[in-house]
């Protein structure tokens, strides 16, 4: 009854059109109530509360420095020279390609579905609407691209949520999750070749490099960040000093290359970054530590659901039959059909993982294993769900409808 109980909430909050925080906080009460209720004192669910979060503070520490790294990376023109020395290779024919490839990029280079779909998303959704390529079919392969670093770059928030609840080292993960993504990759980039072929378009002139030459110095200088992140990345540094790294990089050709002040620095860092260009903000605006509160947030709930779920035994019911479904369909055939209805449930991507693996955890032989299997159902199947955020964020950012998944 706890459990649909909570089910319900979420369900209201998504068809009200609330924010998912307002159900994870009615959530937390109801699950406080439950722990009440089996005899518990609130000085002991308060520190189950508080050791579930614990379980969180270094990626949360890690969020805090995504927020800056993706606000400097704006500021410095990282981004922008990214996008306006790729573009130029979109022709019509291969434009579904090299949508789906370009936000591949983008987000394995900032670690974020959202903020890749805010701004690489709304490029393309705007090439494809000059070219009159179907926004659905452009709406797909952003989603596609958006999840594909989202799912496996060293600055991903979910990447770094799993190699935290599993206690494993993100770069033995991204090793795995490579090996067993190529397939589909390869696949996925035949189909929209092909796809973009067979689709009638026209032409277009939109010349990127000039609207963004109105707010940035662009010069190969400005690659530098990301070329940091990613030396340091396959050298095999922790994450949080390559991102440090790469913030101590872009921090002078702010200053410097594009002559921002140290006020301008420190304001975009901690409150995203703002173009004086209306054209270029609407494809660039955003970062910064206060775009992590919100997801910052969803992961302290989340995390303080699994402490009490560990030691109420809530889930223990759901947890047996589970391991008898493993038995059965494989360890990982289960820990796909637990994501679905994980997802379909959570109406997020962070809550579909933690429930994903506190349901899940004890059906593979191995910590490795479970890692890479969660990155290959919970946080890939999250966008699949229609009324799910992880899916429609990205897709209203493109202006695409819900059809495109």
């Amino acid at each position: 009854m706890t459990l649909v109980l909570f089910c319900a909430v979420l369900v209201v909050c998504v068809a009200l059109n609330w924010s998912i925080l307002y159900a994870l906080v009615v959530g937390l009460a109801i699950f406080l109530a439950y722990g009440r209720r089996r005899g518990y004192g609130w000085r002991e669910l308060g520190k189950m509360c508080l050791d579930g979060v614990k379980t969180s503070r270094n990626i949360l520490i890690t969020f805090l420095l995504i927020g800056v790294l993706t606000a400097l990376w704006r500021a410095a023109g990282t981004i922008p020279a990214i996008i306006s020395y790729t573009t130029p290779f979109i022709r019509p024919s291969v434009f579904l390609l090299m949508t789906f490839l370009l936000n591949c990029l983008v987000s394995v280079l900032t670690g974020t579905s959202f903020g890749t779909a805010a701004t690489m998303g709304v490029i393309c959704a705007t090439l494809g609407a000059a070219m009159e390529v179907p926004t659905v079919l452009v709406g797909g392969a952003v989603l596609s691209g958006v999840f594909f670093g989202d799912r496996c770059s060293p600055v991903s928030t979910s990447a770094l949520l799993v190699s935290e609840l599993t206690q494993t080292n993100i770069f033995d993960n991204i090793r795995g999750m490579l090996r067993t993504s190529w397939v589909p990759f390869l696949v996925t980039s035949l189909l929209y070749l092909f796809v973009g072929v067979a689709t009638p378009h026209t032409q277009t002139s939109l010349d990127l490099a000039a609207v963004f030459e109105t707010e940035f110095h662009l010069h190969w200088i400005a690659l530098l960040p990301a070329l940091v992140i990613f030396a340091l990345a396959l050298c095999r540094v922790p994450v949080k000093w390559a991102m440090g790294a790469s913030i101590l990089s872009a921090i002078p050709i702010v200053l410097f290359l594009q002559q921002l002040s140290p006020g301008a620095l420190l304001r975009f860092s901690l409150l995203g970054y703002q173009a004086r260009e209306e054209a270029v903000g609407a494809m660039l605006n955003g970062g910064g530590v206060s775009s992590m509160v919100k997801v910052a947030a969803i992961i302290c709930i989340s995390s303080a659901y699994s402490g009490i779920f560990q030691k109420t035994g809530l889930l223990d019911g759901l947890q047996q039959s589970i391991l008898a479904l493993s038995r059965r369909i494989t360890p990982y055939g289960a820990m796909l059909v637990t994501s679905v209805f994980a997802s379909a449930i959570a109406c997020n991507q962070t809550l579909a993982i933690i429930l994903t693996h506190q349901l899940c955890q004890d059906t593979q032989p191995s910590r490795e294993e479970t890692a890479i299997a969660l990155e290959n159902t919970a946080v890939v199947v999250a966008p699949l769900i229609p009324w799910s955020i992880a899916g429609g964020v990205p897709l209203a950012s493109a202006g695409a409808p819900i059809t495109s998944i």
